[in-house]
């Protein structure tokens, strides 16, 4: 049985609890905490003033952090999210204690709010609803974030292949705006998820008088499986993209060569035309050819003749 209810424009409240059963469960839902919801926790909840600060919408960690304090446990995480094709941190802070779940973000993380729904709707299906216990509520909330970073994973690798077609198709510089995006994607996620696994070891250790200990460990052992291979998958991820970027910067080097080598073969050639041109352009007596009725057609045949001559000795060298 669910019980959901609005407190006001930004706190929902779900009541998870099986009929015939004494204890309840309930997950507060907060988004965008400001001053009132702050308030709203104080009165009702006997947290550290530092945590509650620490929930205003306003303030962002630099870092993710568990404080076991007496009667609950505070956690910040941060998850991944996409924003304009840009990869940026979501933050949310996790108050639990015997009962209840106190989630507070900013309303732009979608798995927990698909996560939120799916619990108003149907309760019945969560581990939680068996356990009535807020640890395994935490647990199944973590596992739709993790799992969500799969498809932003995928949507990475998505991203690489196309990488490595347009380098192999010889649009280098194409490819150039997409390596530097996918680069810093998976930075990001690599900053964002690094310390989810010590996290959630230290979950492990969380008591509970409705759930036995091997139960809890069984539950987060797996989240912990899936953070390791998570981290190999951006891993791997982060050299396919370095090789790929070099291969690209390679090929990059190589067109400019090519473009620098014509050039200075045309430039090397250039060079004695005009300096004939300017030689036999001087006013001066006695100039050779001055005068010569075929003067014109034989300066045209020398600078011919000195181009024929420097493009075979090009050829020759293998400069071509």
């Amino acid at each position: 049985m669910t019980h959901c209810k609005k407190i006001s424009n930004n706190i929902y409240e779900i009541d998870i609890h099986r009929p015939k059963s004494k204890t309840d469960l309930k997950w507060v839902n907060i988004i965008n905490a400001q001053n009132t919801e702050i308030q709203y926790l104080d009165k009702n909840y006997s947290f550290n003033l530092k945590h509650l600060n620490s929930s205003l919408s306003t303030v962002f960690s630099q870092r993710p952090m568990i404080s076991q304090e007496p009667g609950y446990v505070f956690i910040v995480l941060h998850f991944p999210i996409y924003v304009k094709g840009k990869i940026v941190a979501g933050e949310i802070e996790f108050f639990i204690g015997h009962g209840y779940l106190i989630t507070v973000h900013n309303g732009n993380i979608p798995a927990l709010n698909e996560f939120f729904a799916l619990c108003q709707q149907n309760s019945d299906s969560l581990l939680a609803y068996n356990w009535e216990s807020s640890i395994i509520l935490l647990y199944e909330l973590l596992n739709k974030l993790i799992h969500d970073c799969y498809d932003l994973i995928d949507e990475t690798s998505a991203g690489i292949a196309k990488v490595e077609d347009l380098i192999f198709a010889r649009n280098q510089n194409e490819a150039v705006s997409l390596i530097l995006n996918l680069r810093r994607n998976i930075i990001n996620l690599r900053k964002i998820l690094q310390n989810h696994e010590s996290i959630l070891k230290a979950l492990t250790e969380v008591k509970s008088t409705l759930v036995p200990q091997t139960e809890i460990h069984k539950h987060y052992d797996l989240l912990i499986e899936h953070s390791k291979r998570i981290w190999n998958m951006l891993d791997n991820q982060k050299e396919m993209i370095e090789v790929l970027n070099s291969t690209n910067q390679s090929l990059l080097d190589n067109q400019m060569n090519n473009v620098m080598r014509t050039l200075t073969i045309f430039s090397v050639i250039v060079f004695p035309l005009t300096l004939l041109a300017a030689i036999f352009g001087m006013n001066t007596k006695n100039m050779p050819l001055v005068g010569h009725p075929y003067g014109f057609w034989i300066i045209i045949c020398i600078m011919f003749a000195c181009s024929m001559a420097m493009l075979l000795y090009f050829e020759k060298k293998k400069w071509l």
